[in-house]
């Protein structure tokens, strides 16, 4: 069995509403040395496979089809064996 983390977030081309949001508070705080605000999305689950790389391809075909939406995010992941 394998311990899965999902990132997901809108690719650098479009325009993330959420981080425009807090990047406008951030500056009304007062805060200038913030910048590249970017809001995502992280899934976790256990998945079983027989083996590393099985357990990637499994959670590839995941992210891509279900998780992720690639014309507008972009995702990476870590997989972690677990006993």
């Amino acid at each position: 069995m394998f311990k899965v983390r999902v990132y997901v977030n809108y690719k650098a081309s479009i325009l993330d509403p959420q981080a425009a949001v807090i990047d406008g508070a951030i500056k009304r705080l007062g805060e200038d040395g913030v910048s590249d605000i970017r809001v995502g999305k992280v899934f976790d689950f256990v998945i079983k496979a027989d083996s590393k790389q099985d357990a990637e391809a499994k959670v590839d075909k995941i992210s891509d089809n279900l998780l992720a939406n690639p014309n507008m995010e972009t995702y990476d992941f870590t997989v972690t064996e677990v006993n």
